[in-house]
């Protein structure tokens, strides 16, 4: 990779890992642990090769995320680093080497103490004279947020210590598996939404603004290390852990002393093995120099000490049963078969459903009911099955086939020519009747100014809509009951609904979210078809005629049709009295016939789709793109390539200005 690939490549990483960093200490975890590690990987190696690369703003050279609104800042007298990552053994014996040397160098003998990264929230928290002060998150590392009086409710942190001194400890607060298997049980009871993952649900009680609201969360804390102490020092980390335990902390419970190579990798295997066993989650194993001033001669970056790594585990597998395939319809009516499992523990999480994407992926893997199937989840999110265990097969298994109609309404279940989804193509289904009740009412289809996404959920959660015509079936009480004081709000909708019933035919078709139809083929068909009825009895070879109708597009609109449930949404549309027909005009102006515009730039007094709507009235229509068949090029402001591929050709390029004659 040249300096310029790597630039690209640089400039492409920072921002998204700054998304995913944010993200994360915001409690909402978008991507896997292992994914988020391999691009910071990749960053830091860039960065390496080219160190003119480094900037102040890139993920490798801060901690941590923002401050969350509501919480007074603490800055930390003693920085909360992160630390090295590695992801294999001859890394770590890079590290174990490097110190060894500097050791050596100042005539010491090298110790570690290698110790669980438990996957929970860091915190540190300040006593005086042997009373808990202040507790805080890490925040940058350099400032965090003051937590005091959520720390206090958390049951294992001592509010006074056995001894009266002042000292400063740094800890990790994390739910444990049983308890956040419990508290999921509890919200799922109370019909409240479940945590995704302990490490989040952890994060998130301990940054609650309302202290009772994190009592009432199953919060431990493990202490891990002292950041500063003003009445006693300490020659190694271990003997600091010890002392931490007589002053009454809880620190973490599984911490090695080791005195060679190979006692530190045994002790990182044995973290591994033991992963399912503890009660709390981990995210890997830490490897820290024993030696308290061997650590001061090794010193720190700005961002992490540079005596000590985290070991990184690969992806966690474990096997469980397949208990049977059952399939869900999403918003879109994409029909998505899911895998219910056996409960399983994965990194952390108890999985007992998981998706298998579509019906590809289960015949590519040879995936079916019964059988003992491998279960990835690489860090905390979405988990998958990744395999089979083909020695266990019996005969008893059962071969999975997706189903042909809707399991949600019954409608035809349809897979397209190269496509890998199987979709309900039901106008009515419930599964889809947000989405759809969305597109109705947008812009370039009924344009229902004020049916909102939050009004439709709303209206939906509260039963007074089952369907897309239940829309015209409101009353003016039914809408105002959803704002408070809402009688401005209900009239305007009121009138916007009212409005839309005489909409242009093309604005219907687009409306109901056939496959393949938007605005512009919606338009073409108008010119073939002058009245829904004719459209609806059209036949697939009358369709393929049409300009821009393919063969698929073609019988997605025939099949479209023949659903009974088309044809009772069109029966109920033309009894509120949705207009059916294209509106005839007195005098027809084609003086664009024949004529091929392609827009470019912005306009000034026109929108893309009304200049476009303009055109196609005068018998003219529009092109995504330059050739020689254009007529005109129509150059807003800042036009591009297509402007320049237009005077290569040769074609005729117009104002804004002349464009507005040429209308008039």
């Amino acid at each position: 990779m040249d300096l310029e690939q790597a630039k690209k490549r640089a400039e492409e990483l920072k921002p998204l890992l700054r998304y995913y960093t944010q993200k994360y200490f915001d409690d909402e975890q978008v991507v896997s642990d292992y994914e988020y590690d391999m691009l910071m990987k990749e960053l830091k190696q860039i960065e390496k090769e080219y160190p003119e690369l480094i900037t102040p703003d890139s993920p490798t050279q801060k901690v941590g995320a923002s401050i969350k609104k509501g919480f007074e800042e603490v800055t930390h007298e003693v920085p909360l680093q992160s630390l090295q990552d590695v992801f294999s053994f001859e890394e770590v014996e890079e590290f174990e080497e490097k110190m060894e040397k500097i050791a050596e160098e100042n005539g010491r003998t090298i110790e570690y103490v290698v110790e669980t990264k438990i996957d929970g929230l860091s915190s540190s928290i300040e006593y005086r004279n042997g009373k808990l002060y202040r507790g805080a998150t890490r925040g940058d590392g350099q400032v965090g947020e003051d937590v005091t009086h959520n720390i206090e409710t958390i049951k294992n942190v001592p509010k006074e210590l056995k001894e009266p001194i002042s000292i400063t400890v740094r800890g990790e607060v994390f739910i444990g598996k049983k308890d956040f298997d419990k508290m999921n049980e509890e919200r799922l009871m109370e019909e409240q939404a479940q945590f995704a993952n302990a490490r989040n649900a952890a994060a998130g009680s301990l940054r609650q603004l309302d202290s009772k609201v994190t009592a009432s969360r199953p919060l431990d804390i493990y202490i891990f290390n002292v950041q500063k102490s003003d009445d006693i020092d300490f020659i190694t980390h271990q003997e600091s852990l010890l002392y931490l335990e007589k002053l009454g902390f809880h620190v973490n419970p599984v911490k090695t002393l080791c005195k060679t190579r190979q006692e530190v990798r045994k002790a990182i295997e044995e973290i591994g093995q033991m992963r399912d066993e503890l009660d709390f989650g981990i995210d890997g194993a830490v490897v820290k120099v024993n030696d308290l001033e061997l650590r001061e001669k090794i010193g720190s970056t700005y961002k992490t000490p540079k005596w000590a790594v985290a070991y990184k585990y690969p992806p966690e597998k474990k096997e469980t049963l397949l208990k049977d395939i059952v399939c869900q319809v999403g918003r879109t009516g994409a029909i998505t078969p899911m895998a219910i499992l056996e409960p399983v523990y994965v990194a952390g999480s108890k999985i007992s459903k998981t998706t298998l994407h579509n019906e590809d992926y289960i015949k590519e893997n040879d995936i079916r009911i019964g059988d003992r199937v491998i279960i990835q989840k690489a860090g905390d999110v979405i988990p998958e099955v990744v395999g089979v265990n083909l020695e266990k097969r019996d005969g008893t298994e059962m071969i999975f086939e997706m189903p042909k109609v809707c399991p949600v309404c019954g409608a035809e279940a349809v897979r397209e020519e190269g496509e890998a989804v199987v979709r309900c193509i039901g106008i009515e289904c419930p599964a889809k009747l947000y989405r759809s009740i969305i597109h109705f009412a947008s812009k370039d289809a009924m344009d229902i100014d004020g049916l909102g996404e939050s009004i439709i959920a709303e209206l939906i959660e509260r039963n007074l809509i089952h369907n897309i015509a239940d829309i015209y079936k409101l009353t003016f009480e039914d809408i105002a009951s959803l704002k408070k004081n809402g009688k401005k709000f209900a009239q305007n909708l009121m009138d916007a609904i009212e409005e839309s019933k005489h909409r242009e035919l093309y604005r219907l078709i687009n409306s109901l979210g056939i496959r393949h139809v938007g605005v512009k083929l919606a338009k073409s068909l108008t010119k073939y078809y002058r009245t829904m009825e004719q459209l609806m009895n059209s036949s697939y070879e009358e369709l393929r005629l049409i300009e821009d109708v393919g063969e698929i597009t073609a019988q997605t609109i025939y099949e479209f049709f023949r659903q009974e449930q088309t044809k009772d949404l069109i029966d109920k549309l033309k009894n509120a009295g949705v207009n059916m027909e294209v509106w005839e005009e007195t005098v027809k102006d084609n003086r664009f016939a024949g004529k091929t515009f392609v827009l470019t730039g912005s306009l000034e007094h026109y929108s893309r789709e009304q200049a476009s709507e303009i055109i196609e009235k005068l018998g003219g229509k529009t092109s995504s793109s330059v050739s020689k068949k254009t007529d005109y090029v129509l150059a807003g402001e800042e036009a591009g390539s297509k402007l320049k591929k237009a005077q290569e050709l040769g074609i005729t390029v117009i104002s804004e200005e002349e464009f507005d004659v040429m209308i008039k």
